[in-house]
């Protein structure tokens, strides 16, 4: 077993008076809850909470960390997945929180860029941008506490990837803290730079490991003038990728494409208050769709949509939200998805990405693998349909004992992994990221050249290794 050295108290004490009045807490009351993944699956240890609100003083952190080699590990609204927030168990590592670097510093709406610290919640960075008569389409279920720079670091996807891509692709340039403590001030609103390499998507789901994300520079959109949401029923997971495929030629603009599983529609509404059934029978599947609609362009395409899809026998019945509190009240069936089945017991789940026109194929070539690996398993295929990224998740089976069940995530994950690589020639990690959960995973499915490579660039930029150590890519300990 290896010791571990803990962080001396002169290391901590500098570092204190490095983040600043209010910038650090040992209040374990206060870290508890931050060293806690939100689903219970990690959970790590830290001597001290740093929580500077200034870039020189995050700065300051990093050059003391570097010279005592202190590792690091950066924390936005502690929404993620995978653990890449989540310290250690050993208790040497420092928990450094984004949260009060929260200034939304520039919104340009004639040049449709908002330049906005890490801390920024996603909620406010989206009124920020509305507030300017423009669109930040990044949306997701966790908006209300999501952070800037988490997202920036894991590459955060949501329900507008389909028309507006990834945060990769809504990332024009970024301030990032590197492991030595310098400042690389790579803020720009260009659309065009094409002067070497692209230095931002090195730190852009690299989850910390290269470099501590301060502030981004993010692209906006022209706002809607309206938004049509429609509910559907299709028979099968074949008939919602043919509406989607119908619906894309139909007229306006689908700017996102849910599916949702009967199963899932049925934890929503036993465990979420205040929810319904919009539709008056059961039915195997559903899908969310929202339709945009620019100035001068008619109103009813979702009704017309429905219509027409009805007469080509891909749906079996539908609605359209007639006010936006129906149109908030359809999404929330889908965003609840995920909690509601925390009730439901143990939850085995995978964020994988496979072509859409193989996402029939693999959510019953999956299921049936589960089936066969734990009798009465509960699978709750649901997502993001319009780009291929399906959230497989495994409920357990009704009165199994749920630790239990849990411990068989490994022997599920790779019987579903398998299949998503192998088969479809997919990705293990479509918008959650890597983190701790995946790490040797991505190891046991990417290619040598791949992994080499990732490792270069870790060492190359991190050669002490602490920045948010044993995340994303493993690294030889520095000599």
């Amino acid at each position: 077993m290896t010791s571990v050295t803990p962080i001396s108290p002169q290391t901590l004490g500098r570092l204190k008076s490095a983040a600043g009045i209010g910038g650090w807490s040992e209040d374990t009351a206060e870290i508890a809850p931050l060293v806690a993944e939100w689903r219970g699956k990690y959970q790590g240890r830290t001597p001290l909470l740093l929580k500077p609100d200034s870039v020189e003083a995050i700065a300051a952190v990093v050059r003391i960390c570097a010279e005592t080699r202190t590792a690091i590990v950066p924390q936005g609204g502690n929404t993620g997945l995978v653990g890449g927030q989540t310290p250690s168990a050993q208790g040497d590592e420092i928990l450094l929180s984004l949260r009060r670097l929260n200034r939304v510093r520039n919104v340009d709406a004639l040049g449709n860029t908002m330049t906005l610290d890490a801390g920024v919640i996603l909620a406010d960075a989206q009124t920020a941008a509305n507030d300017a008569d423009r669109l930040f389409p990044l949306s997701l279920a966790s908006e209300g506490s999501a952070t800037i720079g988490g997202l920036i670091s894991t590459n955060a996807g949501g329900t507008g990837v389909l028309a507006y891509g990834n945060t990769r692709e809504l990332a024009l340039g970024l301030e990032v803290v590197l492991p030595d403590g310098r400042v690389w001030h790579g803020l720009s609103g260009l659309r065009k730079d094409n002067t070497g390499y692209d230095l931002k998507q090195f730190f852009i789901g690299a989850e910390g490991t290269l470099g501590i994300v301060t502030a981004a520079t993010l692209k906006l959109f022209a706002r809607p003038a309206a938004i049509e949401t429609a509910f559907a029923a299709v028979p099968t997971v074949q008939a919602a990728v043919e509406l989607l495929s119908f619906a894309q030629t139909h007229g306006g603009t689908v700017t996102a494409f849910e599916l949702i599983p009967r199963i899932g529609l049925d934890f929503v509404l036993r465990h979420v208050p205040g929810t319904r059934d919009p539709l008056g029978a059961a039915h195997p599947w559903y899908v969310l769709i929202d339709i945009s609609l620019k100035a001068g362009e008619a109103t009813g395409v979702a009704a017309d949509l429905l219509v027409e899809a009805a007469n080509k026998r891909l749906i079996l019945d539908g609605v359209v939200a007639q006010s936006e509190a129906q149109a908030r009240a359809l999404w929330k069936l889908r965003d609840e998805v995920s909690g509601a089945q925390k009730p439901e017991g143990g939850s085995i789940k995978h964020d994988v990405s496979v072509p859409l026109s193989a996402i029939p194929a693999f959510i019953e070539r999956a299921g049936a693998a589960v089936a066969k690996l734990v009798p009465g398993a509960r699978p709750v295929p649901f997502g993001h349909i319009g780009d291929g990224n399906i959230h497989f998740n495994i409920s357990q089976p009704t009165g199994v004992d749920t630790q239990t069940f849990l411990a068989r995530w490994y022997e599920v994950s790779r019987a579903v992994h398998d299949i998503v690589v192998h088969d479809f020639n997919g990705s293990i990690s479509a918008e959650h990221g890597v983190g701790q959960m995946k790490v040797d995973e991505i190891a046991h499915y990417k290619s040598s050249e791949a992994i080499d490579t990732m490792r270069a660039i870790k060492q190359a930029l991190d050669p002490l290794n602490i920045m948010n150590p044993g995340k994303v890519v493993r690294v030889r300990p520095p000599v």
